[in-house]
């Protein structure tokens, strides 16, 4: 089976101050998450959903998947402390529930609503193939890299430099067992799960994403994002 892994555990620091999570913040008529959700719902790729969010807003989540996009394929669960155990509550979840050694997880920030189809189509077949998959776009300005932050290190070639966005995608046996077999200094400096693989030496396959497959971070986003509805809402018309 497929399953779209939707982390939500974050607080949204940097959105300001905001009574909610900016996961739950509104874009346009519907929070950012529930946009998030009803991409992986239509998709023909994804078999069941499950949300990861932080303990003391899973009732609130629940709610609002009853009131926007009632589905029972759709299972809210308790986040992790941080990105990567919220993944890792995920792929146990589904292993204690779904017992299927093939079973993949295509894990996506809550809070990148404008994932497309092909997006999360090509991370499940790409995973499929290779074992793992990320979704990136090429680098458009040059990269420059500062160990210290006040001088040039390092200036890396363009056109092998790729921003990382998400979908990540994970067979969820493998995933477990990569994740757990690292040291705890080495998950201290994880940023994202696809470095579990390239600490281990394994194969992670590259998916095309898209500019617009942004994320929600600050307020600024927020309006970003609205201006990005708003101009989908005119095409459809």
């Amino acid at each position: 089976m497929n399953f779209g892994g939707i982390l939500a555990g974050g607080k949204g620091t940097r959105m300001g101050k905001t009574d909610l999570p900016k996961q739950f913040l509104m874009l346009g008529e519907k929070p950012i998450i529930i946009h998030t959700i009803e991409q992986f719902l239509v998709s023909p790729a994804i078999d069941e959903i499950v949300v990861g969010v932080p303990e003391n807003w899973i009732d609130y989540t629940k709610d609002i998947i009853e009131k926007y996009c009632k589905d029972d394929r759709i299972h809210v669960i308790q986040g992790g402390k941080n990105r990567n155990g919220t993944i890792m509550n995920i792929c146990k979840y589904i292993c204690e529930n779904f017992k299927d050694k093939d079973n993949i997880i295509v894990t996506h920030d809550a809070v990148r609503p404008f994932v497309t189809q092909r997006i999360i189509k090509e991370n499940v077949e790409t995973c499929k193939k290779i074992g793992a998959a990320d979704t990136v776009i090429s680098a458009s300005d040059t990269i420059v890299e500062s160990k210290d932050g006040e001088i040039i290190s390092n200036i890396p070639i363009r056109s092998q430099m790729y921003q990382g966005q998400t979908p990540q995608s994970f067979n969820v046996e493998e995933f477990i067992k990569q994740y757990e077999s690292l040291t705890e200094e080495e998950k201290e400096i994880l940023t994202d799960a696809t470095k579990t693989y390239v600490l281990k030496g394994k194969k992670v396959g590259l998916v095309a994403g898209e500019p617009y497959n942004m994320k929600i971070t600050t307020k600024y986003d927020l309006k970003l994002a609205n201006l990005m509805l708003n101009n989908l809402k005119s095409e459809e018309e």
